[in-house]
């Protein structure tokens, strides 16, 4: 694939999402669709009450008109070298991975409008969440098999693991694990924006690699708006992501992921998101076990220990001292680690 065109998608994509955030930031000031803070958030961020939310609208209108624009350029400078059928199922492939992570934005503008409009940070309850993405996810891999993609095997790399059957509910756990990761990763200004511009750089690359050009400039499109974003999010942010923008980041993630169908890159790659996960289950698994035992003990409750002064993990940081400049810069750096680490393992 020509770089020229990996670059203009990128240039492209940067491009509207930053011109978007001009008309888009006062929009949502005037429709007065703020963040509402938790009560149990570090003290600091209650200044960013009323910050608007839903600036993930502009890194999804442009990672989907360069992601499409990227198809285009590849299309009319014949750097097809597969065949036809294969070149169209590489689109379809490119248009069933941006439509499910618009329709997982689609999960999260919900979430976002009864938080901005009934001032209730949680949004939707677990279980209506947990529903709609067990369908989209279920919906997606049903596309795979459908496009050819057959193989029940977990593939870690220098193992392949045969599932059967059961590929199909794991998977499906694992797409609703790492989509809601990316989620709680979008907590500290730059943070998620920083983390997801890099590992959709790395997927594109790897994509590049395995001739999945389709995919790989829509790859590059989301890492170019998210690059765009950024200039609307860094500490002090003008703007939110919101449920809108993080979780159609995470339905990118994931199905771009799982064309590679290498799960072990995946998790490489996805390194972050998944230990900030891991640090919700950890904190909220031994507050129950803890708290439990306390009750036994003294019949009083919610009395459980936490292991961290607040999941998910860049909260502990943030508690412990680190300027949320310092946690971006750890956190990117880190993820370029692991990223450049799974690049050169698919080289």
């Amino acid at each position: 694939m020509s770089y020229w065109i990996t670059t203009a998608v990128a240039i492209i994509s940067f491009l509207i999402a930053a011109l978007t955030g001009i008309v888009l930031i006062p929009f949502l000031k005037k429709i007065h669709f703020g963040q509402t803070i938790l009560e149990i958030g570090p003290n600091w961020h209650k200044s960013k009450q009323g910050t608007p939310i839903m600036g993930g609208f502009m890194f999804i209108i442009s990672s989907i008109v360069a992601g499409v624009a990227g198809y285009m350029l590849l299309k009319s400078n014949n750097l097809f070298d597969t065949a036809e059928t294969e070149a169209w199922q590489g689109f379809v492939k490119q248009i069933s991975c941006m439509l499910f992570a618009l329709l997982f934005a689609g999960i999260g503008f919900i979430d976002d409008y009864i938080k901005a409009v009934k001032k209730q940070n949680l949004g939707l309850n677990p279980k209506q969440k947990m529903i709609m993405q067990f369908v989209l996810c279920a919906a997606f891999l049903a596309v795979l098999y459908a496009l050819g993609d057959k193989s029940t095997e977990i593939n870690l790399m220098f193992l392949k693991l045969e599932f059967g059957i059961f590929y199909y509910p794991v998977m499906i756990i694992f797409m609703i694990y790492i989509s809601n990761a990316v989620n709680l990763t979008d907590g500290v200004d730059g943070l998620c924006g920083s983390i997801t511009f890099i590992t959709m750089l790395a997927l594109s690359a790897v994509c590049g690699i395995l001739e999945m050009f389709e995919i790989s400039v829509y790859a590059i499109a989301v890492a170019g708006g998210c690059l765009g974003f950024l200039i609307w999010n860094f500490h002090p942010a003008k703007c939110f992501m919101g449920d809108t923008g993080s979780m159609y980041l995470g339905g990118a993630f994931v199905a771009i992921g799982l064309t590679t169908h290498n799960h072990l890159l995946i998790v490489l790659i996805g390194l972050i998101y998944i230990l900030e996960a891991l640090s919700v289950v950890i904190q909220v698994t031994y507050f129950k076990i803890t708290a439990r035992s306390h009750y036994k003990k003294t019949g009083e409750k919610g009395k459980g220990k936490r292991i961290f002064k607040m999941s998910p993990i860049h909260h502990h940081f943030e508690l412990s001292g680190f300027s949320e400049y310092k946690i971006v810069i750890t956190f990117s750096i880190a993820a370029l680690i692991v990223s450049v680490i799974g690049v050169i393992l698919m080289i």
